[in-house]
């Protein structure tokens, strides 16, 4: 759900550079209206740091001020991102995923009555291959199957979470399942696939629970595997798989839960809860994005309050607390790595800039850097490559 009107606890205790021929000229008949990037001095270019890489920015519309809905920026050598230009058609995209072959991109229209849209990302630029009601209302995630086969969406407003088939030519088909969740006030936050493909987890923000789905692949029917409890309160949003361990992150509680994960029994175990913020931080504070390095060694989190990210080293036992780095912007609604992991960059909402991180590999320390990119109301960044 979008956050620039109403603070959650509140509301509810009352893509890469060759798929688009590598360069912004590509997007010329599309607008760059209100896109700009920061004049600062830049740091010295990155030897082994692509130029031209394209990344996919999502932001809410309908918000104020409005954003611009799905826009192209691209990469120069120092690691600003630089317009390229906005894909019309495509309003309130709050989240972002990508095919198998990452060709096509599908993006949550967070609204009311709720639709998902399929962007064609195979040809010299992208193209809208149109949309599909979501099955729900306020859609906040949306994934693809590892086969390519189903979309899955969870519906943030009316909490449940749906299945649409996917079509070879990137279409959203039919919707083949609609799950709703148990409780009293059920949001569904997330929905995605773990790391086996045998099972469908959706994460509920306002059941305070996470659930695990079997998949008929036929059918595109979901079956409910395991429902876990976590405490009441606690508020979990989003959690990132790594092989037999999941983080996941509470918005509520300002913490993360490492859970253990069999893949053969479809079952989660809880253990460590650790905090994302510095000790003796005090105010509100709703964590939103939690990601893992891809050497699994690291995990970040994002504070929003704090306007940090918090860094943890992966143990033998669980995460060690490594510190937080201030992202430079407000409301750290969602965050990404690039492709090399040299750099983070934080799609920070209510300043409506994304800021990039650079990040050291082998550390893991973050630290900020100058480059700022100006996008209204953004909620979410990915790159295509």
């Amino acid at each position: 759900m979008r956050d620039n009107a109403m603070p959650r606890r509140r509301f509810l205790t009352a893509a890469g550079a060759m798929g688009l021929a590598g360069a912004a000229g590509v997007l010329a008949g599309t607008s760059t209206a209100g896109a700009t990037t920061s004049s600062a001095p830049r740091p010295a270019p990155a030897p082994h740091r692509a130029a031209g890489l394209v990344a996919l920015i999502g932001s809410y519309t309908s918000a104020s001020p409005a954003g611009r809905g799905l826009e192209v920026a691209v990469r120069t050598e120092t690691g600003a991102l630089e317009p390229s230009g906005v894909v019309e058609g495509v309003p309130d995209a709050s989240f972002v995923a990508w095919s198998p072959d990452h060709r096509h991109l599908y993006v949550t229209n967070e609204t009311a009555e709720g639709s998902i849209t399929a962007v064609d990302l195979s040809g010299d630029g992208p193209v809208v291959l149109g949309s599909r009601p979501s099955g729900g209302a306020g859609p906040t995630h949306v994934s693809v199957h590892p086969d390519g086969e189903y979309l899955l969406t969870a519906n943030y407003t009316d909490g449940t979470v749906a299945v649409h088939r996917r079509n070879p030519d990137g279409t959203i088909g039919e919707n083949t399942a609609v799950v709703q969740h148990p409780g009293a006030e059920p949001h569904a936050h997330q929905v995605l696939v773990d790391p086996s493909g045998l099972w469908v987890v959706a994460v509920d923000l306002g059941a305070d629970a996470v659930f695990v789905h079997a998949l008929d692949t036929t059918a595109g029917t979901l079956t409910q595997h395991q429902h876990l409890e976590l405490p009441a309160g606690t508020g979990p949003r989003h959690l990132a798989f790594h092989g037999d361990r999941a983080y996941l992150l509470a918005e509520l509680k300002s913490e993360i839960t490492v859970l253990a994960w069999d893949p053969d029994t479809g079952q989660f175990t809880p253990g460590q809860v650790i905090g994302t913020r510095e000790p003796g931080a005090d105010g509100e504070n709703f964590p939103a994005e939690v990601a893992v390095s891809r050497d699994a060694q690291y995990v970040y989190a994002s504070n929003r309050g704090d306007n940090t990210i918090a860094t943890f080293a992966v143990t033998d036992d669980g995460l060690e607390f490594r510190g937080t780095t201030p992202t430079g912007g407000d409301w750290p609604r969602h965050f990404a790595l690039d492709p090399e992991e040299t750099s983070v960059y934080v799609a920070n909402q209510r300043s409506g800039a994304i800021t990039r991180l650079a990040r050291d590999p082998g550390s893991g320390a973050l630290s900020p850097t100058e480059d700022v990119y100006e996008c209204p109301s953004v909620a979410v960044i990915t790159f295509h490559g």
